[in-house]
């Protein structure tokens, strides 16, 4: 089916800034297909009650954020909803719960709500226990239907948390449909700002749900099974929380760094308490496989450790690996979106922006930076979509092969991997490689 203009806008100005587009990835996606069917594979798995992990490992450049947004992409259109969560310095540390868990519940979204549909899910739940209640033979209008309602809430979250869930969140959901019932709509969204994780939320508003205080780093995760309950009984599949750049840990003090590995450890153990629940980490080989990482924390290396077996690695263990971009794969990207860019004049834009033209830029760039598998991708996307408005920009332009590239300015980060170091000071025993495990 082809993407909206709107989407195929959306693409084109996240292209141009250098970023992954939220919508419209599958029209372009190419040479990841077994990678995306392990991913299907494991929302399956979770749709039929599972709780799990997968962790998607790759170099700089190779798609990781590319495909994990995909994934979830693909995950609202099996009907989860999901959570994309970029892992921060300043802001997100996995030994605190509660961090994870409000950046979680921040970034809930469904295909009916791109970005912060808590209130959205609460709404259809509620809307779901009304009109099992009315095929029941309830009078929506009799006196006694919204403590029907409430009863029939409560039944649910007991049933689908198994009572793991703290009282005031249970006392938090009660109070905001009464809330709502009286009209007393801007006190209702303040106690969903404090189930959010909000800070900032008067002791006036939480005194009507009889709370007091935040939630703690120590009740987060049981915050989440009970966030959890009400996607599932608001009709969606599951959930799928995305971590993306976990290697931004590695930038932290050592103290913290250990503490958010092992926050991630207990993550990943309390997993299949969650059915329903997929983790998606992604994270760079040093990540993995140095001290400053997993390697360093040897409980979480024992549990996800990377393994191949005469060069093969299987898809199916925690971590699934992403293969570099090479020459061809950036050509049919480019051609896709050849096919995709909104042209006024089709014919024209297809005749001056040629396969030929294609070869020639793709070598162009990856000549201009060395053939660095981690820089040339997006470097490549940046200048091809600079092509491509100019094209339809100027009449007379005739893109030429042969001339030197113009790149966008490189970060830091690209950088120092074009110049050969290392994006983080390796630690005394740090791997080079990954664990093979011979059967």
């Amino acid at each position: 089916m082809p993407l909206s203009l709107r989407d195929t806008e959306h693409v084109f100005e996240r292209l141009r800034g250098g970023t992954v587009p939220e919508r419209g990835l599958e029209t372009f996606a190419v040479g990841i297909e077994r990678e995306r069917g392990e991913l299907h594979r494991m929302l399956e798995l979770t749709r039929n009650g599972e709780g799990s992990v997968k962790f998607l490992r790759g170099g700089y450049g190779c798609g990781k954020t590319f495909l994990a947004r995909l994934t979830a992409v693909d995950a609202q259109e099996r009907g989860f909803a999901t959570s994309f969560v970029v892992v921060s310095d300043n802001d997100l540390h996995f030994h605190r719960f509660d961090d994870v868990y409000r950046k979680v519940v921040g970034e809930l979204a469904t295909r009916a709500c791109p970005r912060g549909a808590l209130a959205d899910i609460l709404d259809r739940w509620v809307a779901s226990v009304e009109q099992s209640l009315i095929a029941l033979g309830k009078d929506p209008d009799a006196p006694g239907f919204d403590a029907a309602v409430l009863a029939k809430l409560d039944e649910e979250l007991a049933a689908r948390t198994r009572n793991e869930v703290p009282a005031d969140f249970v006392r938090v959901v009660r109070s905001i449909f009464e809330l709502k019932q009286k009209g007393q709509l801007a006190e209702a969204s303040a106690l969903l700002s404090w189930l959010s994780g909000s800070e900032n939320v008067s002791s006036s508003v939480k005194k009507l749900a009889g709370i007091k205080g935040e939630i703690q780093s120590t009740d987060a995760l049981a915050y989440l099974r009970g966030l959890l309950a009400i996607v599932k009984g608001a009709g969606y599949a599951g959930l799928v929380i995305v971590i993306d750049e976990a290697e931004t840990i590695l930038r932290m003090k050592a103290d913290v760094r250990q503490k958010s590995l092992n926050g991630m450890r207990q993550i990943l153990d309390a997993a299949g308490g969650f059915p329903g629940l997929l983790w998606v980490f992604t994270g760079t080989p040093d990540f993995f496989d140095t001290n400053r990482g997993v390697r360093g924390l040897q409980p979480l290396n024992d549990r996800i450790a990377f393994t191949q077996v005469d060069g093969f690695a299987p898809l199916k263990q925690p971590q699934l690996a992403l293969k570099p971009f090479d020459l061809k794969r950036l050509k049919e990207v480019g051609m896709k979106l050849r096919s995709m860019y909104p042209t006024t004049d089709r014919a024209r834009f297809e005749a001056t922006v040629t396969p030929d033209y294609l070869d020639a830029l793709v070598q162009e760039v990856s000549e201009g930076l060395r053939a660095d598998v981690g820089v040339v991708p997006r470097q490549f996307l940046r200048r091809l979509v600079s092509v491509f408005d100019i094209v339809e920009q100027e009449p007379d332009f005739q893109p030429a092969p042969g001339k030197p590239p113009i790149e966008p300015a490189l970060t830091h980060t690209e950088a120092s991997l074009q110049a050969g170091k290392p994006e983080y000071e390796p630690e005394p025993g740090d791997s080079k490689g990954y664990e093979v495990v011979n059967f």
